[in-house]
């Protein structure tokens, strides 16, 4: 007992030690005062800012975003006008009024009906009335992996219980307006017993929403520029009659009614058109300098002439000659002459027959 007293009074002695150490190492957090602030060294205190992450024009939102998003596309969804056509409505109705004669609307509303598929029945201009054929309304065919690969191949392998077709109905206003109308007609086969064997085409009912979605895609179809409508709706300018005067001699050519300018196009249309090589062109002595390779009308008659005039090398090029086509004008009157390479009256079968190509291409 004597012996482990005094390690008891060492261990106590010890542990009063350790707490007045833990004491005196507490921090009073109430009477620490905040420490100075950092300060930054005069050369760093103009560096550049960076500027790849701020926000231009102040705040952006979901929200606001959403807005000009919307108001921007707004004013270009259903319009209800397209250059010089507009959409007219009243009630459940709706028509187009279009700033051109029919003529002018006739031929782009045919290829319409064409581009959608819908091949045209009848067409009477007379009272400007067209009407497609009856086609299936694909739409309703249920699809599934088996039909879609199956109509891939065979397109016709599945009908629909739906079919469809338009009229279209064309009305010229006083004003050189026109007016165009599109009616919609539907079949919907039924079956007429319990047992469903047997079925019937009936009327189907009206629907002026697709009447409405047509109308828009002519619309779209027909909107052009001012400049484009103007001249679609100007009737084309007939051409000039060519006539040959003076036929088999050597002042024989070719009467345009028309001024040097549009005879000058005229004419170098043809000759492209015909099979000339055009070498150069003076517009102002009215001359197209050409080559043309003339071959008499039995050069390909019988397989013994063409084995006997072979000859191995020869060149096409080498049998075209050089002429020249000369364009004279006085007022509204042109006049076409074929010469030869020196500039004289071609008198030859080939001058002859060139002469009479250049009238039949420019009737």
């Amino acid at each position: 007992m004597k012996s482990t007293f005094p390690l008891a009074l060492l261990v106590a002695a010890l542990s009063l030690g350790g707490c007045s150490i833990l004491e005196g190492s507490k921090v009073d957090y109430k009477s620490a005062s905040r420490p100075t602030k950092l300060e930054v060294p005069p050369d760093l205190t103009q560096l550049t800012k960076e500027t790849r992450y701020a926000v231009v024009n102040g705040a952006v939102s979901a929200a606001g975003s959403k807005a000009t998003d919307a108001s921007s596309a707004t004013a270009a969804i259903a319009p209800l006008a397209l250059g010089d056509i507009r959409m007219e409505r009243d009630g459940n109705q709706r028509w187009l009024v279009v700033k051109r004669a029919p003529e002018a609307l006739w031929s782009p509303m045919k290829d319409f009906w064409q581009e959608n598929g819908f091949p045209l029945a009848s067409e009477h201009s007379d009272v400007g009335i067209m009407e497609t054929e009856w086609v299936d309304n694909k739409a309703r065919i249920p699809q599934d992996f088996i039909r879609s690969a199956l109509s891939k191949v065979f397109e016709n392998l599945y009908s629909s219980p739906e079919r469809r077709k338009f009229r279209a109905r064309l009305e010229r206003k006083a004003n050189g307006e026109t007016e165009i109308f599109i009616s919609y007609r539907s079949m919907v086969e039924v079956y007429t017993t319990e047992r469903s064997n047997n079925t019937v085409w009936q009327s189907g009912p009206t629907d002026p929403e697709t009447e409405a979605e047509y109308l828009g895609l002519l619309m779209r179809k027909l909107s052009m520029t001012t400049v484009q409508a103007t001249a679609a709706a100007t009737p084309e300018a007939p051409k000039a009659a060519a006539v040959v005067m003076n036929s088999g001699t050597a002042d024989a050519y070719v009467q345009l009614s028309e001024a040097f300018d549009r005879a000058w196009r005229r004419v170098g249309l043809t000759l492209d058109r015909s099979g000339f090589t055009v070498e150069d062109r003076d517009r102002s002595k009215g001359l197209y300098f050409v080559r043309y390779a003339y071959k008499a009308p039995d050069a390909d008659s019988g397989i013994m002439k063409k084995i006997m005039n072979f000859k191995w090398g020869s060149d096409t090029k080498d049998t075209a000659l050089k002429y020249q086509i000369e364009i004279k004008s006085s007022g509204t009157q042109s006049t076409v002459k074929v010469l030869d390479g020196k500039g004289q009256p071609d008198d030859t079968e080939a001058g002859r027959a060139i002469l009479k190509l250049l009238a039949n291409d420019l009737k």
